[in-house]
């Protein structure tokens, strides 16, 4: 059909936290190795607009919440030709430890994600 499959904004999403994270000092992998796991454990996606095939988009990022034991990104993905809102959305994580049982995200880390 020439349109982005919807399942490719849930990966987008993955990619702009992905790099937001990094870009705030540390990575998934960083926080593996403390034994912090970051499921999503609820996602939602507001489709506006297609993505067309082969559009190079901007994906917008920002930590909208953080708990004691839980995360929230929105999103927004933008067309980089003319700036037009293709969609929006968030997704929840919360922070497990290596047993899968809920634990503090530690306090470092929150004051990164809250910069």
């Amino acid at each position: 059909m020439g349109v982005a499959h919807h399942t490719n904004f849930l990966i987008w999403f993955e990619i702009g936290r992905t790099e937001l994270l990094r870009d705030g000092g540390f990575s998934y992998a960083d926080l593996e190795k403390e034994h912090i796991f970051l499921p999503v454990v609820e996602a939602t996606c507001r489709y506006l607009h297609p993505a067309q095939y082969d559009e190079l988009l901007w994906v917008e990022t920002e930590v909208a919440g953080v708990g004691a034991v839980k995360i929230r990104f929105s999103y927004r993905i933008t067309r980089q030709e003319d700036g037009r809102l293709i969609a929006t959305g968030n997704t929840l994580h919360a922070s497990l430890n290596d047993r899968r049982k809920p634990t503090r995200i530690p306090v470092r880390i929150r004051d990164l994600l809250l910069k």
